[in-house]
């Protein structure tokens, strides 16, 4: 498959993350995620793994779509499953596999874009996309993802969001030049954030687009309606704080809401 001009860059831009973060084989690896996750009911990523542990992946066939470092392809492997990831940067495939291999996990890593899968139909139980579909053409990705599902698979999404309307504020002249850069050095302090020049937030419209081959939706919480958009995450309370307001919010959280974490069974025909 020839590359897009979207796929060139984040190829380039992972190229140097890697070399960023290519000390990360001289840390250890942090499980903590996999030991009691429902202790940060407030946090995304802790919530999906608290309903990842409620699958009993062990033995199941796990697909981690765009799976960077390998973090979620490692920990995934810890709860017994059999798991096959992929990304698009044979940079970041390269940090993984060492990590994978350091941690004595049998992972099988593969180098393709989500768009275009090297993966036979009907191959696997759960299919894992974490922070990855907002970098990707949703339609063709879907499309694959649906693919490569067994009947039934579960699908499990977690990443960032912007209802149309919310977007339309944060892209104004008065946000765009006044208050994010403020914010902006308040949530990310000094540090560049994790940003790609191609990749936008999803929206309700490619939501409707991701859950379309779901038949029903088992899991859907709204999270981050002030934190990591004004706020930073590192203060405990001011996160609970934030998701029980968009808790209580109920039926609107997903005017408001920054993230939001789905999942569900895909529904083969």
């Amino acid at each position: 498959m020839e590359l897009t001009d979207r796929q060139r860059n984040e190829l380039e831009y992972h190229k140097d993350r890697a070399r960023e973060y290519s000390d990360t084989l001289e840390k250890p690896f942090s499980w903590d995620v996999l030991n009691n996750p429902s202790s940060r009911w407030w946090n995304a990523y802790w919530a999906m793994y608290s309903h990842l542990n409620s699958l009993s992946l062990a033995g199941k066939k796990v697909l981690v779509v765009g799976c960077g470092f390998g973090d979620d392809a490692l920990r995934i492997a810890k709860l017994g499953a059999e798991v096959t990831a992929f990304d698009l940067s044979p940079d970041s495939l390269s940090i993984a596999e060492k990590l994978a291999e350091r941690e004595q996990l049998n992972i099988v890593f593969e180098q393709m874009p989500a768009e275009n899968l090297s993966l036979p139909d009907s191959s696997f139980d759960v299919i894992v996309a974490r922070d990855i579909l907002h970098h990707v053409d949703i339609p063709c990705a879907m499309k694959e993802i649906v693919r490569v599902a067994k009947p039934g698979a579960i699908f499990v999404v977690n990443e960032i969001y912007s209802h149309s309307i919310t977007e339309k504020i944060r892209r104004s002249a008065l946000v765009e030049k006044f208050l994010y850069p403020k914010m902006r050095r308040l949530i990310y302090g000094e540090g560049k954030p994790y940003i790609t020049e191609d990749e936008r937030k999803l929206s309700e419209h490619d939501i409707q687009l991701i859950t379309a081959p779901i038949g029903k939706l088992e899991l859907k919480k709204y999270f981050n309606f002030l934190v990591t958009r004004i706020l930073p995450d590192r203060f405990t309370t001011l996160c609970k704080i934030d998701r029980f307001l968009l808790t209580l919010l109920s039926d609107f959280g997903y005017l408001l809401a920054g993230r939001v974490l789905l999942s569900g069974r895909i529904v083969k025909h």
